[in-house]
């Protein structure tokens, strides 16, 4: 489980080892607006992770770690404040060069390359640069976060594959936690969704969900992801490192929501498939909620020597876990003061 349902407070908690009431960081950093008709309101808002944490990464560096970190970080201030010795991160508007942000544009890049497969070089040749000593890449993909951007390639591959898929039943999307079920007609949503007295109460808003994950940029994002992955894996193979090295995936929230009132934002209908390309479902809520869908994330270890393949453990596991149990798997004294 993620600590949070949104990206900072879940970042935070996993370099930190602290939940998100302990750091100060319970909303994404820039934050968003206060909404009315919401019973709570913040407090104290941070501006970034506090200097004073000691983090996942300074730890190692202590113990003679080369660390980096890339993608999209968004703790506020540059990665090297946290110990990071190498870092290429920052929030894009685009995938494709050139790339927004101040530490993106940094990435040798020229037009027509793909943000998920420049982060990539740039962690294999940080990889090849420190294969002679302990090193640590703290690797955060700024996929599949929006704007909803598949590389060129892959997006044809899966809207060929579409094609040739039989058309799915049922409505395109369904209403989050519909207590009459998905059958109901596109008309029947739509007139539940605009009953008066459905609408006067304010904590029964009405949530549509998408029910046909058809997104071909969508799909794109997460197969270029999936070879991001696969190039790191060859990378410390070729190396002769890869029973030597521990490799931690897993994602700082759920999935992207699908609801055209999205916080009580509303987003024209055409928009979801751009912006909201996704759902959670069959768990309720996503990225934004406390709900199932915004907090279970997946997570894979793979520890060459110790973790069985094709195992699953039912341990619950979250955020806080990687800081103390990575530094017991890597021999080195825990820091109780510091993690939970």
């Amino acid at each position: 489980y993620a600590t949070c349902h949104v990206c900072s407070p879940s970042r935070a908690s996993i370099l930190t080892g602290k939940y998100p009431a302990r750091t100060n960081l319970t909303e994404w950093l820039g934050g968003r607006p206060e909404r009315d008709y919401e019973p709570l309101h913040h407090g104290e808002k941070l501006t970034a992770l506090p200097d004073e944490e000691v983090t996942l990464a300074e730890t190692l560096k202590e113990h003679g770690y080369a660390t980096a970190n890339y993608g999209k970080a968004h703790l506020r201030k540059d990665p090297k404040t946290y110990g990071f010795d190498e870092a290429i991160t920052g929030w894009v508007r685009s995938y494709y060069y050139p790339f927004s942000g101040e530490y993106s544009k940094t990435l040798p890049a020229k037009k027509g390359d793909y943000y998920t497969d420049k982060l990539t070089d740039a962690a294999l040749d940080f990889i090849e640069r420190n294969k002679d000593r302990p090193f640590f890449v703290h690797m955060e993909h700024f996929a599949v976060h929006d704007p909803i951007q598949g590389r060129k390639d892959l997006v044809e591959k899966y809207r060929k594959k579409l094609a040739a898929m039989p058309e799915q039943d049922g409505p395109d999307f369904i209403l989050e936690s519909n207590p009459d079920g998905p059958a109901l007609k596109e008309e029947e949503l739509k007139a539940l969704a605009e009953n008066d007295e459905l609408q006067a109460h304010q904590d029964a808003r009405v949530w549509w969900v998408k029910q046909k994950q058809d997104n071909v940029e969508f799909a794109g994002m997460l197969e270029a992801t999936d070879e991001s992955l696969a190039r790191i894996r060859a990378k410390l193979k070729e190396l002769g490192l890869e029973k030597n090295t521990i490799i931690v995936f897993t994602a700082d929230n759920g999935g992207m929501s699908a609801s055209n009132q999205y916080r009580g934002i509303n987003h024209p209908r055409k928009s979801l498939d751009s912006r909201f390309a996704s759902s959670s479902l069959p768990l309720r809520g996503a990225k934004g909620w406390n709900y199932e869908g915004g907090i279970r994330v997946p997570l894979v270890v793979h520890w060459p020597g110790k973790t069985k393949p094709n195992t699953t453990s039912h341990a619950v596991v979250t955020g806080t876990d990687y800081y103390p149990t990575l530094l017991e798997m890597l021999g080195l004294p825990t820091l109780p003061e510091q993690h939970v």
